[in-house]
């Protein structure tokens, strides 16, 4: 089946939007810790797979501006999921899974461990207690793709996806009308889905 890419057009970040989009999905939502799907999270229908990236976000900019330790060792222990996911990236899905079981299970379930050790040994008022409490939150959403050949470690293509409207947007600012951001949102449907199958959009 071929990948696609699916644009929508919003007025605000209010939850009433994801809520209407997701209405009839049953699945996973692969995101950020973004509070508007929440409600969706709620139902039962849509199940949270967190995203690590964000995780290590968090950690590689407290070790850009601080230099700490514990921040560069954590980004060393994520980098170590991700050679796994090297390892994954183009098999089957139930290899996949049992790729993962054997090597990055350890690997995440001692990310966890160590992390709390960490928190228990420093202030939680510290830059780095914030970064740690956000990755034991993000963890336990995150653990699905250990089970699921299907998901990924991260939502890097959705936010690579996002990222042409997300320049675009600077350079014109406001979308004028309600129908022009829905037209906009249906040609970059068109434009990056194209893309994405490497299929020249402008042929």
């Amino acid at each position: 089946m071929p990948s696609a890419v699916w644009y929508q057009f919003s007025t605000s970040r209010s939850a009433e939007h994801p809520n209407r989009h997701l209405a009839t999905y049953e699945g996973f939502a692969h995101a950020d810790a973004y509070a508007g799907y929440n409600d969706a999270y709620r139902t039962g229908r849509v199940k949270e797979m967190a995203c690590i990236a964000h995780v290590r976000r968090e950690f590689f900019d407290l070790y850009q501006s601080t230099k700490l330790p514990v921040a560069g060792e954590a980004i060393l222990r994520i980098k170590k999921l991700y050679d796994v996911e090297a390892q994954a990236r183009f098999l089957p899905a139930s290899e996949r899974v049992a790729l993962r079981q054997e090597y990055a299970k350890p690997i995440f379930d001692d990310l966890k461990v160590w992390l709390q050790e960490q928190l228990g040994m420093i202030s939680g008022k510290t830059p780095l207690a914030k970064a740690i409490r956000y990755a034991l939150a993000r963890i336990p959403k995150a653990r699905p793709y250990l089970d699921h050949g299907f998901l990924e470690l991260d939502n890097n293509t959705a936010e690579r996806a996002v990222r042409p409207v997300t320049l675009d947007r600077k350079n014109y600012l406001f979308m004028g009308l309600e129908a022009g951001g829905k037209s906009a949102a249906i040609a970059y449907t068109l434009i990056e889905t194209a893309k994405m199958n490497k299929v020249n959009p402008e042929a």
